[in-house]
């Protein structure tokens, strides 16, 4: 096959309509102050978009400060986010800016924004409202402009539903909402990303690959990408290491089938036990998977309310904690 030409804008490489949609939405909303909230499954480049939307702006110097909220222990987050003043708690021998006062003037982008305990998300409820942040230990409040960019591969609203996040913080972060969606969605956009992923490899590696083989690219495009374009780009750095010729073929190219995916012995002969079983383990790898109900049925190949239906049938499903709200 021969190299196909890369189409990027703003750092995205695609085509397809709905990366356009995407795009179209980030040229609208950029020059903007308003608080954007980017959804989408783990993998589809929901930081991409934020630093696109950071780039797009009038203030192009301004800057960018990253918060992985699921990194930083409840612990620190606060001291973190809002800084502390000197004597605000135990070794704290100096002060300390925080995220949003580096990100003063420019964007502060909250990645798993959903992982933040609700203490902190009255805090920052707060700072959304007000633009007014309080460091630990200070005695007064500082003004900061900043605009907030949230992401999450979370169902918002079931976690509102549940308790584990702030109704007013959800309306507060849900006011210019961007889905960006899985690669399974955007298949037309395959080629695209294999040859920006072969470029950029076969570059760090300095190894001369310049394509892929004629059926490769449509082999690709009937895999199901759960780990969407991270998952992609894995696997085109994983070929461009291990070719040795110019052009990429099957062999070299080998697909991630997850973690313990091989099928399990069925529990007995009775059939209908049997059936049961095999619908809760499937219900339960799905939801491992994603834990948005909606992304978790389209994994199945079922509808949400048929998911609801086996969720009812089976209320004891528990996958690893969390999923077990079926969030």
């Amino acid at each position: 096959m021969q190299p196909t030409s890369t189409v990027s804008r703003h750092g995205i490489v695609g085509a397809s309509r709905a990366i356009a949609d995407v795009i179209r939405q980030i040229e609208l909303v950029a020059p903007a102050r308003s608080t954007i909230l980017i959804t989408g499954e783990t993998g589809t480049g929901k930081e991409l978009v934020a630093r696109a939307v950071h780039g797009y702006d009038r203030r192009p110097r301004a800057p960018f400060v990253k918060v992985n909220c699921a990194a930083i222990p409840d612990s620190l987050i606060e001291s973190e986010l809002f800084g502390y003043v000197r004597g605000a708690f135990t070794g704290a021998a100096g002060s300390k800016r925080g995220k949003f006062s580096l990100a003063h003037g420019g964007s502060i982008f909250l990645d798993e924004i959903a992982t933040m305990n609700v203490g902190l998300q009255a805090k920052l409820l707060r700072v959304l409202q007000e633009r007014e942040i309080e460091p630990l230990g200070a005695e007064r409040s500082e003004r900061v402009d900043v605009r907030v960019i949230a992401a999450t591969n979370r169902d918002l609203r079931q976690l509102v539903h549940d308790g584990r996040l702030l109704e007013d913080l959800f309306y507060r972060l849900y006011v210019v909402p961007i889905v960006v969606p899985p690669l399974r969605e955007r298949a037309d956009d395959i080629p695209m990303l294999v040859q920006y992923f072969i470029d950029k490899h076969a570059t760090r590696n300095g190894k001369l690959v310049e394509g892929v083989e004629d059926g490769v690219i449509e082999w690709l495009q009937e895999h199901r990408w759960p780990g969407n374009v991270r998952e992609l780009e894995n696997t085109i750095e994983r070929a461009v290491v291990l070719s040795t010729a110019s052009m990429i073929t099957r062999a070299v190219v080998t697909l991630d089938v997850g973690v313990n995916t091989a099928p399990a012995p069925v529990p007995s002969l009775k059939l209908r036990q049997n059936v049961e079983w095999v619908e809760r383990e499937t219900i339960r790898r799905a939801l491992e998977m994603s834990p948005l109900k909606r992304q978790a049925a389209r994994l199945m190949g079922i509808s949400p309310r048929a998911l609801s239906h086996y969720l009812s049938k089976y209320p004891l499903i528990a996958p690893d904690g969390p999923t077990s709200r079926h969030s």
